[in-house]
């Protein structure tokens, strides 16, 4: 039964978090020792404490296995179809393509922080997980992740000059940018953010 509910609501190579399984007719205790009996029949595959998965199969014996991202990415980043975080930080400048560099630490903004900041391990990899300062939406949440990498760029990016004001012209184009949608959140953000972009050229680029 559990197996089924678990295939239903979540498929195959898809984080399931134990701490938020509520099954009718499951109390906690049972609901473990049915999870490790699933575990040890390889029904179900440990990605690290509390979080399994139902493995996909494959020519190997061993079978799929799930990625630190997707975890973070069901846990942090999406609420059903609503997002409510984004990546910032280090990884948010690479995804930009404004460093080579692949960065160590994750870091995340998510409505679905505990504390303004934490330190976490999922498997082996370091997440700082941040709570946001307006609550993230679908509708803002390309604004919030703009002005993250606006506010990083000086530390985070390589490029530098007219590279950089290219670089981030394009971005803005790309994610359709404009300063009246910056403006309302602007006060969320250090001072020096207004001199990052000035001198990435987002003020001149940015139409009202």
């Amino acid at each position: 039964m559990l197996y089924d509910y678990l295939m239903e609501n979540y498929g195959e190579n898809t984080p399931i978090f134990v701490s938020e399984l509520d099954i009718e007719g499951l109390n906690e205790n049972t609901l473990r020792v049915q999870i490790k009996k699933m575990t040890d029949a390889g029904m179900l595959k440990r990605f690290d404490t509390g979080i399994y998965f139902i493995p996909q199969k494959t020519i190997f014996k061993s079978g799929s296995t799930i990625s630190a991202m997707q975890v973070i990415e069901k846990k942090y980043l999406k609420n059903k179809d609503k997002v409510c975080g984004y990546l910032s930080g280090y990884m948010l400048v690479n995804m930009a393509g404004l460093t080579t560099q692949v960065p160590m630490v994750y870091e995340v903004v998510s409505n679905n922080a505990t504390t303004d900041y934490r330190k976490i391990m999922i498997s082996k990899t370091k997440v700082i997980v941040r709570r946001p300062k307006v609550s993230v939406t679908d509708e803002n949440v390309r604004i919030l992740q703009f002005l993250d990498l606006i506010r990083d760029v000086d530390v985070y990016s390589e490029e530098e000059g007219d590279d950089l004001k290219k670089r981030m012209l394009e971005i803005m184009q790309k994610m359709d940018i404009t300063f009246s949608a910056l403006e309302p959140y602007l006060s969320y953000y250090p001072k020096k953010i207004y001199k990052n972009m000035y001198e990435t050229g987002v003020l001149a680029g940015v139409s009202a």
